[in-house]
């Protein structure tokens, strides 16, 4: 790849191939002295007495080339490092005019560059070298402009894609918008293009080592798909249907093509490995993490792929995600700190272990229902059960706390306002609400409460 003096190297293999093919057709003899140039219209004096012929070559326009533009991208890895340098690609637009100082010259002048350029539609690159090149008589620093030194460090011989020279069509309309942005007198011009230059810069890039080994692997696209979400008591109990799912049960999931040659389960962003023993093509079963919370937590199949020699399991595919509720269980639950008595309301303290454990951050309701026996003298009369509700108060104090939380089985909610009396107790943990029990006639019965 070439560097940022291609542009100037290609005007100049340009400038020197006009000159030597007029010097070569012997044209002074037919027009008299004539200079080649590559300057703006608006710095050519066309007004002075000793005007001579002249061939100019002026760089206009400079385009992204629409081909390269994209090659080598992206340049940066994840890590915002540098893993390429992609070329700037560039195509150079030239408007080659001639001006004559007498009658004709112009026309002249124009043929002759037109055909030149016609002629070379490629740039070799032993051209662009003995362009560029200074001559041998010339010592650095001996003679030559510093401008035409540098251009010999180009390297736009060394370039992947050689220069082409195309002729560009150009309509009235544009031309006249041309020459009024150069706020110079027309002449007759001739539009080209020189496709394409490279620019590479030089700065480090980040290399890979190379692969050892390389491995093809053909994998089915056979997606995952959760159907369902039941819940097990145990390995051995029966999976009975809209059983709720407790802290300890198994889950069992349902579904389509869930086995795969390494497959896991993400429960609540927590991986659970099931045995091979409890995966098939239409089930899956693993037990409930420990440290999942109650509230409503979401389920995802994943299917690693094995590959390589010897076989390591890589990133494969996923299932849908599902979500389930894990419902908080009440596993014991008193009152402490009485306060009142007679016919007076109730302070107290409910006191629940609970499963799972609680997060400091969980929002936590207990639910308090009157439980009326059926001979009690309040059965069958138009009063209804007391019913309450109390939210937990905050279980970190301080913010930020002095030392990081904890979750915990145990919470102590104050209750205010309460009748004496036996109550059936419920909790809610984000939304999950523990289930209550019942007898052998579907009236619920436990877990109870009695607020003496």
């Amino acid at each position: 790849m070439s560097n940022a003096l291609a542009i100037a190297s290609v005007t100049a293999v340009l400038k020197d191939l006009l000159n030597n093919g007029l010097i070569d057709h012997n044209l002074a003899s037919s027009v008299g002295d004539v200079t080649v140039s590559a300057l703006p219209p608006d710095r050519i004096n066309v007004k002075e007495s000793n005007e001579t012929s002249r061939l100019n070559l002026f760089l206009y326009q400079v385009t992204p080339n629409m081909g390269w533009r994209n090659i080598a991208l992206p340049s940066r890895d994840a890590n915002g490092e540098r893993v390429s340098n992609p070329p700037l690609a560039l195509d150079l637009h030239y408007l080659l005019t001639a001006y004559g100082a007498e009658e004709l010259h112009a026309e002249i002048l124009l043929g002759y560059g037109m055909q030149l350029l016609y002629e070379t539609p490629v740039l070799t690159r032993a051209a662009i070298r003995r362009s560029l090149a200074p001559p041998s008589s010339v010592t650095s620093g001996g003679g030559l402009p510093p401008a035409l030194e540098a251009l010999f460090t180009s390297e736009l011989a060394e370039q992947v894609e050689q220069i082409k020279i195309t002729p560009h069509s150009m309509n009235a309309e544009e031309i006249s918008k041309l020459w009024a942005a150069f706020q110079s007198n027309y002449r007759p011009s001739a539009a080209y293009q020189a496709s394409v230059v490279l620019i590479e810069s030089r700065r480090t890039t980040k290399s890979a080592l190379p692969v050892r080994a390389r491995g093809i692997y053909v994998v089915p696209f056979k997606r995952p798909v959760i159907e369902q979400i039941k819940s097990q008591e145990n390995a051995n109990a029966p999976v009975v249907a809209d059983q709720p799912i407790l802290a300890g049960h198994n889950l069992v999931i349902t579904g389509v093509d869930l086995r795969g040659d390494d497959t896991r389960v993400s429960v609540g962003g927590i991986e659970v490995i099931p045995t091979i023993a409890d995966v098939s093509d239409t089930q899956i079963s693993v037990p409930l993490p420990a440290d999942l919370q109650a509230g409503v937590q979401g389920i995802q199949v994943i299917q690693r792929v094995l590959m390589g020699s010897p076989p390591a399991p890589h990133r494969g595919v996923e299932s849908n995600l599902a979500a389930f509720v894990l419902r908080p269980r009440i596993d014991a639950v008193n009152v402490s700190q009485l306060q009142g008595g007679g016919d007076n309301p109730r302070a107290a303290n409910v006191n629940l272990g609970v499963a799972p454990d609680i997060g400091v951050a969980q929002h936590v309701v207990l639910m308090l229902n009157e439980l009326i026996a059926p001979a009690s003298p309040l059965a069958g009369t138009e009063d209804t059960p007391r019913a309450y509700s109390f939210i937990a108060p905050p279980r970190i104090q301080l913010s930020p706390p002095t030392s990081p939380p904890v979750s915990s089985g145990s919470i102590a909610i104050p209750v205010t306002g309460v009748r004496a009396g036996t109550y059936l107790v419920r909790v809610q943990v984000d939304g999950a609400e523990s289930p209550l029990g019942a007898d052998a006639l579907g009236r619920f019965n436990a877990p109870q409460v009695v607020i003496p």
